[in-house]
């Protein structure tokens, strides 16, 4: 699955897209530019698919970005099929909501980032802070990377 969220900085905004697995909630990729474009949300998705091959089923909102040509275009190309929410299905995407409210609580406002770089550092910490060590109660207390890890070999998880 993948959405974006836009994080306050004291001079303007950053827009943050990561794919996340449904299932283990673990972030694969993820990108943090200045400018709200399908080019970083293709990025990311093409690091998810290389990384950790194809999903069955694919999710994410109806933004622009992804309902680009560029972006579904990977996906048809990867013979992955695409879901989008519909309108007002907050149930649909609550997983990545989720990450985005304790990312704002447990980082971005706590640290005030100054900078793009800054930003981007303090995120990927966070991000493999909650991948690697910060246990998940929906997976009996492993972490994410514990639980995408030791999923049954039958499961077919969509990202």
């Amino acid at each position: 699955m993948a959405f974006d969220a836009s994080l306050p900085m004291r001079r303007g905004f950053l827009y943050l897209v990561a794919v996340m697995d449904w299932h283990s909630r673990k972030v694969l990729s993820w990108r943090l530019p200045n400018s709200m474009d399908a080019a970083f949300c293709v990025e990311a998705l093409k690091e998810a698919l290389a990384k950790y091959g194809t999903p069955e089923i694919f999710n994410s909102d109806q933004g622009s970005q992804f309902t680009s040509t560029d972006f579904t275009g990977v996906l048809h190309d990867a013979k992955v099929g695409i879901s989008m929410d519909g309108r007002g299905r907050w149930t649909d995407n609550r997983t990545i909501e989720r990450l985005w409210r304790s990312l704002k609580y447990e980082c971005v406002y706590l640290n005030a980032f100054e900078t793009g770089s800054e930003t981007r550092k303090g995120i990927g910490a966070w991000i493999s802070y909650c991948n690697e060590r910060r246990p998940h109660s929906s997976h009996g207390l492993l972490t994410p990377d514990e639980a995408y890890g030791t999923r049954t070999p039958n499961l077919k998880i969509a990202a």
